[in-house]
């Protein structure tokens, strides 16, 4: 008996991109923007300011037209299929968008009717309302709501259809500890649960520990797309940080390592192969100058992400723990 002689087909990717370009007069925010993002990841897109981000994530929800390229969500065009693409996406906004009059759970049953769903999503709604700790203000107005609650709601608004597909736009921007540490225990479960959730955020910390796989762009282009394990692990140097007693002064061959100071520690940056710790050790020893304090610690998200697009990644919105 001879076996088939048919292929399986591939399942389509949560998110395939391909080829967008996005132009703005002479400007080109986007050039030529390509990767997919598998089924069931948690996936970090990060860039500093103006790097395409928003552009990207607009294109991708169908609220701007890429001037080259294609957008599927799980198989599904965004153009030439939006409502199947849009009805399988999720996502929450960076700016609080909301009408102000309607109340908490009515709005949320509204939203829930955008996309067909009637009554069987209501237990869902008042499911998110408590793991969200809204349930108390599900029959206030959304202008009655403070910034952080107001944020709460906004999550809620993108996943009362129970998207398989989630895009988190800086969702705890400006937000209290208690409020990042919720909005990542709802999520990181959804995960859990099969969600393919992406992720873009200043706080780099979260990116590395949430996500498995992370893209930075910067300039409109992908600079890196790798694992996150990866991605950390294959810049070969460390920091050293270190307090000098006295008043004494870093010997000149070393100050080209240093990368900061605060409060009278030094911090250097150390080329695994070229900068071995013993070598400075035994630099200060030849000076004579003794050690108050030192400690060493491998190279964060941060770092990597300053040495691929030589920024910092500014935090935007209002400060942590402004809005409650």
């Amino acid at each position: 008996m001879s076996s088939p002689s048919a292929s399986t087909t591939a399942a389509p990717s949560a998110l395939s991109i391909r080829g967008i370009r996005k132009r703005y007069g002479a400007l080109e925010a986007l050039r030529g923007v390509s990767f997919d993002i598998q089924r069931g990841e948690f996936f970090a897109l990060l860039g500093p300011n103006g790097a395409g981000k928003s552009t990207l994530i607009s294109i991708i929800a169908g609220l701007v037209q890429a001037s080259e390229g294609s957008v599927a969500v799980l198989g599904h065009d965004t153009v030439r299929d939006y409502r199947a693409a849009r009805r399988l996406l999720g996502v929450v906004p960076q700016e609080l968008v909301f009408d102000p009059f309607f109340k908490v759970r009515d709005m949320l049953r509204i939203q829930a009717g955008y996309y067909g769903c009637g009554k069987e999503v209501w237990p869902w709604i008042d499911e998110m309302l408590e793991r969200l700790d809204l349930t108390a203000k599900a029959g206030s107005s959304m202008r009655a709501l403070s910034g952080g609650m107001k944020r709460r709601v906004l999550i809620a608004q993108a996943l009362v259809h129970k998207p398989p597909v989630v895009i988190l736009d800086e969702p705890t921007a400006g937000v209290d500890v208690e409020l990042r540490r919720m909005t990542w225990a709802f999520m990181s479960d959804l995960h859990r649960q099969g969600t393919t959730v992406v992720l873009t955020t200043h706080y780099l910390e979260e990116a590395q520990e949430l996500c498995s796989r992370i893209a930075i762009l910067d300039r409109g282009s992908v600079a890196v797309i790798e694992p996150t394990r990866q991605l950390l692990a294959r810049h070969p140097y460390r920091f050293l940080r270190i307090k000098l007693a006295g008043a004494a002064q870093l010997p000149e061959a070393l100050r080209p390592l240093i990368t900061g100071e605060s409060d009278g520690t030094l911090e250097l940056k150390l080329e695994t192969s070229r900068n071995p710790i013993g070598g400075v050790f035994d630099a200060l020893r030849t000076a004579g100058i003794a050690i108050e304090d030192v400690h060493t610690r491998e190279p964060d998200l941060e770092d990597i992400f300053i040495e691929l697009t030589g920024h910092p990644a500014k935090a935007g919105g209002a400060t942590a723990g402004a809005a409650k």
